[in-house]
């Protein structure tokens, strides 16, 4: 539990930094004032202040911000404020953080393909590095009752008698524990590169949907790529998933409207943090991945045109541009101050259905 906990940690601080790094080596290059670089929210735990920039860590690890003078419409006049800026700068260092984020996840499945990236494969497919791996394991399965736990792989069966099979294939596996039903049968795992072998007896009596031994099971292969190829496989990679998440969320709010949506499938900081805890059991290669699709939802989600978010401060500079003249500062600081709030209670209400899934 505590190794999840720092591997989300350590997630949630690349994504975070990556995104809020985008900021403000945009608003450094454009020689506006960079106040303050956070990760977290206040309280905060300390700071360090190098050159006009205080960088700070604070208490709440939920996310980051970087603070830049005159972003709130204010000191219009000083040429280092926010405001001071032409319209074309402003949308490029607010929309510099998700591309931060993109072009992480474009790092991310890059240097997948150079390590390593498992893919799903056919029964049929002669990939010498092709292993069985378990994806679910069942309550109270038999599988469960003997430690079996998904991002084992399966190795090998044996049956009571020595009549056994070298798990190559996922049909091969099934027909072999269908065919030993209610018989005692060894099974060979490996775990964290360490073979072990327990024993087990599939049931006989099956429920629909349930597998005699209680798990789920998957066939997968290593596909790694020179370093060229690489950098093109990431960056396809990453359009393909970025279109991809794009068309789930316009799903979702698509649900929203009409009244047809459920939030069983968001999940928030505590529903991460389990997939990360299932995620790290598969490998530091899955972890990998899992970041680079965080990271790509975070993206979009922050050019949604809601007050608070990226693509809401764009939004307002597109009204200012349209109207010829900008908000004052005080409404504009109010506007995205609430959008904040009601940011931070969905995000409340989130966490409170991830807490009852556990459950």
């Amino acid at each position: 539990m505590l190794l999840t906990i720092i591997t989300f940690l350590a997630i949630l601080i690349v994504l975070v930094l990556s995104h809020e790094f985008g900021h403000f080596i945009f608003a450094k290059l454009a020689k506006v004032r960079v106040e303050e670089f956070a990760f977290g929210f206040p309280p905060r735990i300390f700071s360090v202040k190098k050159g006009e920039t205080k960088y700070s860590f604070n208490l709440v690890p939920l996310g980051g911000y970087v603070k830049i003078y005159g972003e709130e419409g204010e000191e219009a006049q000083d040429p280092r404020s926010f405001s001071g800026q032409k319209f074309l700068t402003k949308v490029l260092i607010i929309a510099a953080g998700v591309l931060f984020n993109f072009l992480l996840a474009y790092i991310l499945f890059t240097s997948g393909f150079m390590i390593g990236t498992p893919i799903p494969l056919s029964d049929n497919d002669m990939n010498p590095s092709a292993s069985i791996q378990i994806t679910e394991v069942q309550r109270g399965s038999p599988a469960q009752h003997v430690g079996l736990e998904p991002g084992d792989r399966i190795m090998s069966l044996l049956g009571a008698d020595q009549e056994g099979i070298a798990a190559f294939r996922v049909s091969d596996v099934q027909k072999f524990i269908k065919d030993h039903r209610g018989q005692e049968i060894s099974i060979n795992y490996a775990r964290h590169g360490e073979v072990y072998e327990i024993k087990a007896t599939p049931r006989v009596e099956v429920k629909e949907g349930e597998g005699a031994l209680g798990i789920a099971m998957i066939r997968t292969g290593v596909k790694k790529l020179g370093f060229f190829q690489s950098f093109k496989e990431g960056f396809s990679t990453t359009i393909d998933m970025t279109r991809a998440t794009a068309g789930a969320l316009l799903g979702f709010f698509k649900e929203i409207f009409t009244g047809r949506a459920s939030f069983e499938g968001v999940s928030g900081p505590v529903g991460i943090a389990n997939l990360v805890g299932d995620f790290s059991r598969f490998g530091i290669i899955f972890l990998i991945q899992l970041t680079a699709l965080l990271s790509i939802n975070l993206a979009l989600i922050n050019i949604i045109p809601f007050p608070g978010l990226d693509g809401g401060r764009i939004f307002f500079l597109l009204i200012e541009k349209i109207k010829g003249s900008p908000f004052h500062w005080k409404f504009t600081r109010t506007v995205h101050a609430a959008g904040f709030i009601a940011l931070i209670i969905m995000m409340i209400l989130i966490t409170y259905q991830d807490i009852l899934k556990l459950n």
